[in-house]
């Protein structure tokens, strides 16, 4: 279904409230509404059933109630509009923003259910599919249980006094060059912010390599592939990839 004129420019927000109930059931979680250029049979496999059906069954488990929303555009709101209260929500368009209001995608909170919305025109699958995982990795980041965070934590640790460079994404490799200019700060706080934010796109990496075939970036910022692969290993053993995945290329020989 095209989206037509008159709402354009909804906020996120209205444009969920609005086509709450034309939701289409993926699975006990997932639920999504496609306003932006008619999708095919395969266009729904490769942005939705695919994605959705790669996730883990504990992740999947772990996840509150979500709406997927598919647009044609996204607008981050101007200057004026992010000094409101409360803050103010991407807008929904169909015309392509000025280039420094563009948006991606962004997430919300509708009563008990969360909100995803991602803006489809002009975006690569590969780029969505990032998205998709990123957002899921984060949520799963905010509300993670302790044995998680003990885990990973203990592994980051590890990282720290072999004196580890590099990260997996930006966020965390800044996270970190903060922590490495103050040792002192490695048992406080920051060190919890860092490590969950390493936790999220260490697990996104994780979550989008089981569902497509990536490449990782090499380079100064990039963490070491073996150090990589231990994370990835441990992500494994937390969250077991449903039957029929795998997550390194020599488990497909079996």
């Amino acid at each position: 279904m095209l989206v037509q004129p008159d709402l354009s420019k909804l906020s996120v927000t209205q444009f969920a409230e609005q086509f709450r109930g034309e939701m289409i059931p993926l699975s006990n979680t997932f639920s999504y509404y496609c306003a932006s250029v008619p999708l095919s049979e395969e266009d729904l496999k490769e942005y939705l059933d695919e994605p959705v059906a790669a996730l883990p069954p504990a992740i999947a488990a772990a996840l509150p109630k979500i709406s997927i929303l598919l647009v044609p555009y996204l607008e981050k709101p101007s200057a004026e509009k992010k000094k409101a209260e409360p803050p103010a929500a991407d807008l929904v368009s169909i015309e392509r923003p000025p280039e420094g209001l563009l948006s991606t995608s962004t997430q919300l909170k509708l009563g008990d259910e969360t909100v995803l919305a991602f803006a489809l025109k002009d975006q690569e699958v590969a780029e969505y599919h990032y998205r998709f995982y990123h957002l899921l990795a984060t949520l799963l980041a905010e509300q993670w249980s302790e044995i998680v965070e003990t885990g990973y934590s203990r592994l980051l640790r590890e990282e720290s006094a072999a004196d580890v460079h590099g990260e997996v994404d930006e966020a965390s490799w800044r996270l970190k060059q903060s922590l490495r200019r103050s040792p002192k700060a490695r048992g406080s706080k920051s060190f919890r912010e860092y490590a969950r934010h390493s936790f999220a796109d260490t697990l996104t990496l994780y979550l989008h390599g089981i569902c497509c075939d990536i490449d990782v970036d090499t380079g100064p910022r990039q963490l070491p592939s073996r150090y990589l692969r231990k994370r990835l290993q441990l992500l494994e053993e937390m969250f077991p990839p449903p039957k029929g995945y795998v997550i390194f290329p020599e488990q497909l020989e079996g």
